[in-house]
């Protein structure tokens, strides 16, 4: 797995807040090209979904993502988001290598915003307060790794997803038995954030 890293059309969106969620998806997107001040940047990135409490008007929980660059780089953004959720700080054994599936089913409260294009955004995630209750999932998990290649959990993924992974080097090298470039990265990047949806 990785160590550490909506779409168009109108649907219905939670309101700015914070809420009780558990983390439901994470997908690895591979290594990904962008543009930073400028300048074009390469870097592996991941998606972190989570279930809200919080139901739409179809009595559905609402889901939210985020797109993260697969780094625990001081300046990355992965990292405080992890440490927050879980109350503690990376040992340095963990800062060499992390297993994102690990944040799979954890339970957590996201925050919210709307930023300037008038669109969700997850803002920060952190440990639960003390005597919330404590949500459960009642949508299936989706974990798509790259390194572990199925064929299967990638049918499922959006064509606008599957889309973006196969630009990846990753994908060429998951479904071709070749071997990959390994790209530049640059962890002290920011996360260039896409247009969500999945």
């Amino acid at each position: 797995m990785v160590m550490v890293n909506e779409g168009a059309g109108s649907f219905e969106n939670p309101e700015p807040g914070s809420y009780a969620a558990v983390c439901n998806q994470l997908i690895d997107l591979g290594t990904q090209e962008g543009e930073y001040q400028g300048n074009k940047i390469k870097r592996r990135q991941v998606i972190l979904g989570w279930e809200l409490t919080e139901k739409n008007s179809k009595g559905e929980p609402f889901r939210v993502s985020a797109f993260y660059t697969a780094s625990l780089s001081e300046k990355s953004k992965l990292r405080p988001i992890i440490e927050s959720w879980r109350g503690v700080a990376f040992t340095a054994e963990e800062l060499g290598g992390f297993p994102l599936s690990k944040l799979l089913g954890k339970p957590c409260l996201v925050s919210l915003i709307l930023n300037d294009k008038n669109k969700i955004r997850v803002s920060s995630v952190s440990k639960l307060p003390k005597g919330m209750p404590t949500p459960t999932n009642t949508m299936a998990i989706v974990e798509f790794d790259l390194d572990k290649f199925d064929p299967i959990v990638f049918g499922k993924l959006s064509p606008k997803l599957q889309d973006m992974i196969k630009k990846s080097p990753e994908y060429a090298k998951a479904t071709s038995g070749g071997h990959e470039v390994e790209p530049e990265h640059d962890a002290q990047e920011p996360d260039v954030e896409p247009e969500a949806g999945y």
